[in-house]
């Protein structure tokens, strides 16, 4: 059986790395588009040395290593910034996870777990897609924990992303990411077993 690729994203701090570790539970292999995200921001890479001809080389730290914090804060500065930095990135990043999806082969549920899996049109290569799902408030205190952001820079990095309903509206299951651990758990079982189930 061919391997099924179903895409997992939302808005940041709505609760995606959860729903991903629990679907790793059921035995789903795991592309971390972030994770992809960094490698296309290694040092000397050609992904970083665009980014820094158009957001200024002082993203680059003296030892030639990219300084996320500063990059973040200029390329979610505004919509056009964003734009920008999704143009220059999103295509290496899909090219790296298409070749990871070769490498698990067929009979796999494979979880694309994306921030931009629309916007960099990952959603192409799915078969499904889940959507979570958290409130403003919510999102902005589990940023700024996680991230270590000034509240500032939450707020910048949330605005940069389309509204909840963006995202809804191109769902083929919604996960309450406010909902207890357990809840969001259950609702990650359900989908994955009805996906077993299926073909999609």
């Amino acid at each position: 059986m061919k391997s099924k690729i179903i895409g997992l994203t939302g808005q940041t701090g709505a609760g995606k790395s959860t729903v991903a570790e629990f679907a790793r539970e059921l035995s789903c292999e795991i592309i971390n588009a972030d994770l992809v995200a960094r490698e296309a921001l290694q040092k000397g890479s050609s992904c970083l040395k665009k980014l820094a001809d158009i957001f200024g080389y002082d993203i680059i730290d003296s030892n030639g290593e990219c300084k996320r914090a500063v990059l973040a804060r200029k390329a979610f500065s505004s919509r056009e910034n964003t734009d920008q930095l999704n143009k220059i990135t999103h295509p290496w990043i899909m090219r790296r996870i298409s070749e990871y999806i070769e490498m698990y082969g067929d009979d796999k549920i494979i979880i694309l777990d994306a921030p931009q899996l629309f916007e960099s049109g990952g959603n192409k290569i799915c078969d499904k897609v889940i959507v979570v799902v958290a409130d403003e408030n919510v999102r902005l205190q589990r940023i700024t924990e996680r991230d270590g952001l000034s509240y500032e820079d939450a707020v910048l990095r949330i605005r940069a992303q389309h509204d909840e309903n963006y995202y809804t509206s191109r769902a083929d299951f919604v996960i309450n990411g406010m909902s207890d651990i357990d809840s969001v758990r259950k609702q990650t079982e359900n989908i994955i077993n009805s996906l077993l189930l299926k073909e999609v």
